[in-house]
């Protein structure tokens, strides 16, 4: 264990205390919701930070390769699935996003042999924004502000799809690429 990995866990422990926050006195109380944005933009800080850690000193281990994007995708997850369960956001929005991570994610394990499809700088702007946006939502917010959060929601679904269709070129690429096709 090192600090970019009790990072990782310290998120991973975060979103069950975020979802109770976030449903606590049925949803919409103000002081609830801000400590649950409290809690979601804690722990989007803290995949920030790991993340360079982890680059920056070295710290790479494959533990961390693999609960790094479980907590990523718990956190964003349970936050748009519980946003509209609250009717917070449009359920097609929820599923686009989800659809979208589970799709990649399969996409990635189904070329692993053949290479890493790594994440680019889209991915990470979808990340961010997917989380600013959701930060916003999660705020008690009312008039234009709250319109903002769903002006940022609908750009992260946009960076989204974009994204993940830039990645299922890259798997189509590694898939079919130099070497042939792939044989059944």
């Amino acid at each position: 264990m090192n600090i970019a990995n009790v990072l990782t866990v310290l998120r991973i422990l975060i979103v069950p205390l975020f979802l109770l926050a976030l449903f606590a006195a049925g949803g919409h109380d103000t002081e609830w919701r801000w400590i649950a944005a409290a809690l979601f933009g804690a722990a989007a800080i803290t995949d920030r930070i790991d993340g360079q850690l982890a680059r920056k000193y070295g710290l790479v281990t494959d533990f961390g390769k693999l609960a790094d994007p479980i907590a990523d995708k718990a956190l964003i997850g349970s936050a748009l699935i519980g946003l509209s369960m609250l009717h917070d956001l449009p359920w097609w929005i929820t599923v686009v996003i989800v659809a979208r991570e589970i799709g990649v994610t399969l996409l990635r394990l189904a070329v692993v042999r053949r290479g890493v499809i790594p994440a680019g700088r889209g991915g990470k702007l979808k990340t961010l924004v997917q989380s600013v946006a959701i930060g916003v939502l999660l705020l008690p917010l009312s008039g234009g502000f709250a319109s903002a959060g769903m002006d940022l929601m609908y750009v992260a679904v946009v960076l989204t799809v974009v994204t993940g269709l830039d990645y299922l070129v890259q798997a189509a690429r590694l898939w079919f690429g130099p070497g042939g096709s792939r044989a059944a």
